[in-house]
């Protein structure tokens, strides 16, 4: 299945210059969304997963149907000022904002073996901050693990050290 055709893209959205990647119609086709979810469920069925960590807001989406299948916690990350316990925050840059992310505290501890999800890395801002966060924590962190790369934007380059699994990519557009 090219689950390409099942994304929508939005030219000049949120600001001019950028296209945005809309998952929200992969999400509303139950094929290309069972599609999407069984090759990640495959992909860490056999990895003896603790906690699959979702970033905000759409990873939330993908990462808590990972972490039902897959029998384990799910861990949201979220724009602060949205998590009710103490917390731990990083900034970041996208290609059109800057912002503070935020994960509990207490949400991994050292040593558990986790993924980080998300539907979409472009600059790798928010996934990078994730992976602080989640290394600040301690946990050992597998993977994360991406719907969509967008791999002309370099967003890899924000996450070294944490190998990237994505199912499909958007190049040259």
């Amino acid at each position: 299945m090219d689950l390409k055709q099942n994304i929508r893209s939005i030219p000049n959205w949120p600001i001019k210059g950028v296209i945005f990647r809309d998952l929200t119609t992969l999400m509303q086709d139950p094929n290309a969304f069972r599609y999407s979810c069984d090759i990640f469920y495959d992909r860490y069925k056999d990895k003896n997963l603790d906690k699959m960590v979702g970033i905000d807001a759409r990873g939330f989406v993908f990462g808590a149907v990972l972490a039902y299948r897959l029998g384990i916690g799910f861990v949201p990350v979220r724009k602060k000022g949205k998590l009710p316990h103490k917390t731990i925050e990083q900034s970041y840059s996208l290609e059109y904002g800057e912002g503070i992310l935020e994960m509990h505290e207490d949400a991994v501890t050292p040593g558990e073996k986790v993924v980080i999800v998300d539907d979409l890395i472009a600059t790798g801002g928010t996934a990078g901050a994730t992976v602080k966060l989640v290394k600040q924590l301690g946990a050992d962190l597998l993977e994360c693990a991406f719907v969509v790369e967008l791999p002309d934007l370099k967003g890899r380059e924000q996450i070294l050290g944490c190998p990237v699994f994505s199912i499909t990519e958007f190049e040259g557009e």
